[in-house]
């Protein structure tokens, strides 16, 4: 019996101990967690004295639920019911916690009466804390006395929510608004807390905080440091954002949804604080207004979910905002994917308001390769090209067939394959005659903003080796090429580089017609050389215009003369030694620019022998001496294979500019004494040439150190190179020149070996036949010949090049097999003639 006593007093302890825990937990858990003793706990709490027969004495609380026992004893309803499930869970019959006398029935009586007086007692109590709570908040308060406020309010909110309203009543809620200012960080974060409980489920309450300035103050929280200010800010925002009342005042702070959609998208973020940000926002899409602005910052959901499901007179308006977004590629991609096929499904159907907001949205997307891609497979060309064919009532206007020019401009420069897509019942696409033919016209016929875009969708067509032939045809049965150049001259910067970038694509399949045309037009050429020109950096712009000129024939020479007769030539050299000192800015235009700046300079080359003063412009200008040097320009490939071609054509010049030196007639002595006979010696000539040359005056390959570079560019990957370079060298072989005495100037630079292996390789017929008819040159030496004699392999290059050279590479190929076959095989020539 004594142990079973003690057993049960030892049940009743605990159970005391763990009631006492929960029932104060849930009456102060927003007082600061610390626990208590029982006197400072209702000294606290409680202003009149707490009765003993209110205490229940399980919890030791204040009782909420009284009820009576058998033997009438009161306690807490939840208290005495949670001690008979333990009575019966260890197997013993239920007895009085305070006597543990056996109990014949568990039945349990309310008391009424007592339960009244408790509430009537607890309502005084509250109305006195709540007084003390209002002169907590006074200037002279210290910290302790607020936070200690703060927590009773919270508490008598949680417990119980009708008490929200006695907050109210007392004119609390403005006084914790005030503690938002407060300069202690918790008293700040204990005070949203509060307001947050206070707000919980309560729209006046709600309404009451809203006065003034607290939301715009709690917004400013957001951004605060302190992670709890924020986490706590967050809560009583989406508390209020329930009233649809008060979205309007959240959303309306300056920067609140930009602060939410950066929360709601964190990553480092507390995950509750991510979740209610996120819910604060979807609170907020209520009002469309604040859907733009979400879009703005960057979350597009909402307005595109409007978009789709909204009524017509929202979806005009969420698809016009979303044509004046400015939208990163990832969310153009993601708009395209969401909407891309209802907004393409509005130009084809919808009303002329609804189509232009369709459109300035498609415009917005289709500026990105991969979201234009998405719209092409929504199938947006059809009723792209229809709008802007479309006659009749219809009819865009034409600030409107505009945008649809430059929607095309973005699907044609995405890269996409579309020149397969049909666009008609007659199977047309959009590289079609008919189709080009329109553009074209619409092109002629309309004003500069659209004639720029229809333009840029040439050039796109242009771009593609796939599909520039057809418009270079069309372009041809239309007669449009005089139209299309006349835009050089226009004052629309925009509108003239795509006319100079379209024409500068169809240029390598027009060049001779383009040329034409620029010499049949008075100012074209002349604003084309104004482009070059500029010295404000190297633009897009001077690139395609050089281009276009470096692709037109070299041989023409009307166009060449045109290009002297406006100096062309001094600024073209000055340019690019400005490249090459550094002194002009680079750019990703810079290789495409100095390939047709070098191009374009070379032409002068081709018309040494008809032109008069062209000679003496390259002399001025030491032009064969900066071919030289853009040799050695490694990477640019075009560089260094027009700089050897125009080398060619000046080595070419130097037998007839070398200055042979006169001899002075004999005299009497002379014809009769022999010994008197003997011309003077001169020193100085060229051996080549035997006279006297220079780089600079007679453009003498030797003289100007350009030998060695052009045998250095025999080894280069790019066969045009090879082939340009091979030529040149060639050139100090020909005829009328000391070709002994060049065949040993390309030993002692090391060429004939490159030259032997050009051979040998065979990469194109071109360098088989210039490497036959070199070697040929070659071995007229009798000592190489007896090198080479030897090595069988040049041997069966040159009985290939006999057996399957034209006519005049197997007559060479037959002299040159003749020479080998002059001597036996002979070894270490080659050291000795490079000595």
């Amino acid at each position: 019996m004594e142990s079973s006593k003690k057993m049960m007093n030892g049940l009743m302890h605990e159970h005391f101990h763990s009631c006492s825990i929960w029932m104060e937990e849930s009456w102060d858990a927003s007082y600061d967690g610390s626990r208590h003793s029982d006197d400072s706990y209702h000294e606290k709490l409680h202003i009149e004295p707490i009765y003993e027969s209110f205490v229940c004495p399980l919890t030791k609380q204040v009782m909420r639920d009284p009820v009576t026992i058998e033997n009438g004893h009161t306690f807490e309803r939840e208290a005495i019911e949670r001690w008979f499930r333990e009575c019966k869970d260890s197997g013993r019959r239920p007895c009085c916690p305070l006597t543990l006398k056996e109990l014949s029935s568990t039945d349990l009586n309310p008391s009424i009466a007592l339960r009244h007086t408790i509430e009537e007692w607890t309502q005084r109590n509250d109305a006195a804390q709540l007084d003390n709570a209002c002169r907590s908040f006074g200037p002279g308060s210290s910290e302790a006395e607020i936070l200690q406020a703060l927590g009773y309010i919270t508490n008598i909110c949680q417990k119980n929510k009708s008490n929200r309203h006695l907050v109210r009543n007392a004119e609390l809620i403005p006084l914790i608004a005030d503690m938002l200012k407060s300069s202690s960080r918790k008293v700040r974060c204990i005070a949203l807390q509060t307001l947050c409980v206070v707000a919980e489920d309560n729209d006046d309450n709600k309404e009451v905080i809203s006065v003034g300035d607290t939301v715009r103050t709690v917004v400013k929280f957001l951004s605060h440091d302190h992670s709890q200010e924020r986490e706590a800010a967050v809560s009583l925002l989406y508390e209020l954002s329930k009233s649809e009342a008060l979205c309007e005042k959240i959303g309306g702070v300056n920067g609140a949804i930009l602060i939410l959609v950066g929360l709601a998208s964190s990553k480092s973020e507390n995950v509750l604080t991510v979740e209610k940000a996120d819910k604060i926002l979807d609170n907020l899409e209520k009002c469309e207004k604040f859907v733009k602005q979400m879009a703005e910052n960057g979350r597009l959901k909402p307005l595109l979910k409007l978009l789709l499901e909204g009524s017509p007179e929202t979806q005009l308006s969420m698809a016009a905002y979303l044509g004046e977004l400015v939208l990163s590629n990832d969310v153009k991609i993601f708009v395209a994917q969401t909407a891309g096929s209802a907004l393409v499904d509005v130009m084809r159907s919808g009303s002329k308001q609804s189509r232009e907001a369709a459109l300035k949205a498609l415009n917005q997307v289709s500026s990105h390769e991969a979201s234009a891609k998405i719209l092409i497979e929504a199938g947006i060309l059809p009723p792209l090209v229809k709008d802007l064919f479309t006659v009749g009532v219809n009819l865009l206007p034409m600030r409107l067939k505009e945008v649809s020019a430059t929607v095309l401009a973005n699907i044609v420069a995405s890269g996409a394959d579309i020149e397969s897509i049909p666009l008609n019942q007659d199977h047309q696409t959009l590289v079609s005659d008919d189709i080009i033919h329109n553009l074209l016209h619409l092109i002629s016929n309309t004003g500069p903003a659209i004639e720029c875009k229809l333009l840029q969708v040439l050039v796109g067509l242009t771009s593609s080796s796939k599909t520039v032939k057809n418009i270079v045809s069309a372009i041809r049965s239309s007669g449009a090429t005089i139209s299309l150049i006349q835009f050089i001259e226009t004052p629309q910067r925009d509108l003239r580089m795509a006319s100079i970038k379209l024409l500068h694509n169809i240029s390598p399949y027009m060049g001779q017609e383009l040329s034409d045309a620029l010499q049949g037009t008075a100012g074209q050429l002349c604003s084309l050389m104004r482009v070059i020109s500029e010295n404000n950096g190297i633009s897009e712009e001077q690139a395609a215009a050089i281009g276009l000129l470096a692709n037109l024939p070299e041989m023409d020479s009307g166009l060449t003369r045109r290009l002297l007769a406006e100096e062309a030539f001094p600024m073209i050299t000055s340019k690019i030694l400005r490249i090459r000192q550094g002194k002009t800015r680079g750019g990703r235009f810079v290789t495409p620019y100095l390939e047709g700046l070098v191009q374009v300079l070379s032409r002068i080359t081709y018309i040494l022998e008809s032109e008069s003063g062209v000679v003496a412009l390259i002399q001025e200008h030491n032009l064969a001496s900066l071919f030289i040097d853009l040799l050695q320009m490694n990477g640019v490939d075009k560089v260094q294979m027009v700089s050897a071609m125009a080398l060619e054509n000046l080595s070419q010049r130097s037998k007839h500019l070398t200055r042979i030196p006169e001899h002075p007639v004999q005299g009497f002595c002379a014809s009769v004494f022999p010994c008197f006979s003997k011309p003077p010696e001169t020193t100085g000539l060229c051996r080549v040439h035997h006279g006297q040359c220079s780089i600079k005056d007679s453009f003498c390959l030797l003289e100007g150190k350009g030998v060695e570079k052009l045998v250095a560019c025999l080894d280069h990957n790019n066969e045009k190179v090879v082939e340009a370079s091979l030529a040149a060298l060639c050139t100090l072989l020909e005829d009328g020149l000391d070709i002994e005495q060049g065949v040993l100037v390309l030993c002692e630079t090391e060429g004939i070996k490159p030259i032997l292996e050009i051979l040998l390789e065979n990469r194109t017929e071109f360098l088989r036949q210039r490497a036959v008819w070199a070697v040929e040159r070659i071995l007229r030496t009798e000592e190489i010949a007896m090198e080479i004699s030897g090595d069988p392999n040049v041997g069966n290059a040159l009985v290939e090049a006999f057996r399957h050279g034209d006519y005049r590479t197997k007559q060479i190929a037959e002299r040159a097999l003749k020479h080998v076959d002059k001597l036996p095989n002979f070894s270490g020539i080659f050291p000795k003639i490079g000595g």
